[in-house]
């Protein structure tokens, strides 16, 4: 027995180290080394081409195209390539179509100012529908994030920055408007402390649309003004092109607000 194992291990070993280095090629190339945190809720999540029918319409515009330098972490955890539409599988319930995670990757990859070979590594947690209430601490969805952020962090990957784009849902009740800035700041400081990055960049979207009867819309975004926390930059919605539901932004505005998200990243580094 001895000399046939000894005889078939010289065989197997070219073999076997082929399998070793396809797998490391494969991690390597599945390895982000920039990662992006997407939350907040439907606007995030993503209906261009999603708000009539049921169903998403299936255009993809240039720049949402996929490329082997744009990676989604998967529902299940695992980095893949990247694909419209985004949010498939994670904003859990709803018809899901174009959002600005996309072409926010590819306005970055295409900067001067990306650091050569970067691979984008995008964590989709947003749910339609969600008042901020529903991201406090010890939440599902505040939970779920964390948890995926950290996986995304792992190896070779950084947190870059957490993508924020919510409230339409707090435009219902004057209230909830009003506790709006407050609310924003702990989110902010909980996620920082969970993920010990204390000084994690936060890009914060301004809303355009309220849900509807949504009647706190100026109220809600001038608490978003007023959110005191070091690091947030504030990316400003209003004026975009909005789908006939009057709620949802079109596939070309979340590709004009990619690019808005992508320069306001870029202006930090």
């Amino acid at each position: 027995m001895k000399p046939a194992a000894a005889t078939m291990l010289p065989r197997a070993l070219p073999v076997l180290l082929l399998l070793l280095a396809a797998a490391v090629t494969v991690s390597a190339e599945r390895a982000p080394t920039l990662v992006f945190i997407l939350a907040g809720q439907s606007n995030m999540g993503g209906r261009g081409g999603a708000t009539s029918g049921n169903r998403w319409d299936g255009v993809v515009p240039p720049e949402c195209a996929p490329s082997p330098r744009t990676l989604r972490l998967s529902p299940s955890l695992r980095w893949e390539e990247a694909r419209e539409p985004l949010h498939a599988g994670v904003d859990a319930g709803n018809v899901v179509g174009v959002g600005p995670g996309m072409p926010f990757a590819h306005a970055l990859l295409r900067s001067p100012a990306c650091p050569r070979g970067a691979v984008v590594g995008l964590v989709p947690c947003a749910q339609g529908g969600t008042p901020i209430a529903n991201w406090s601490r010890g939440s599902e969805m505040y939970d779920r994030m964390v948890t995926r952020a950290r996986v995304a962090g792992t190896g070779t990957g950084r947190v870059a920055a957490l993508l924020w784009f919510q409230g339409e849902a707090d435009a219902m009740r004057r209230d909830d408007a009003l506790a709006y800035a407050g609310r924003m700041e702990a989110f902010v400081r909980d996620v920082r402390r969970d993920l010990a990055m204390p000084n994690l960049l936060v890009i914060q979207v301004g809303i355009a649309t309220a849900q509807k009867q949504g009647k706190w819309l100026e109220l809600v975004r001038k608490q978003q003004r007023a959110v005191r926390v070091a690091n947030l930059k504030y990316v400003d919605a209003m004026g975009l092109p909005i789908a006939d539901d009057m709620t949802h932004l079109t596939t070309q505005a979340q590709v004009r607000l990619g690019k808005m998200l992508a320069d306001a990243y870029i202006a930090t580094i």
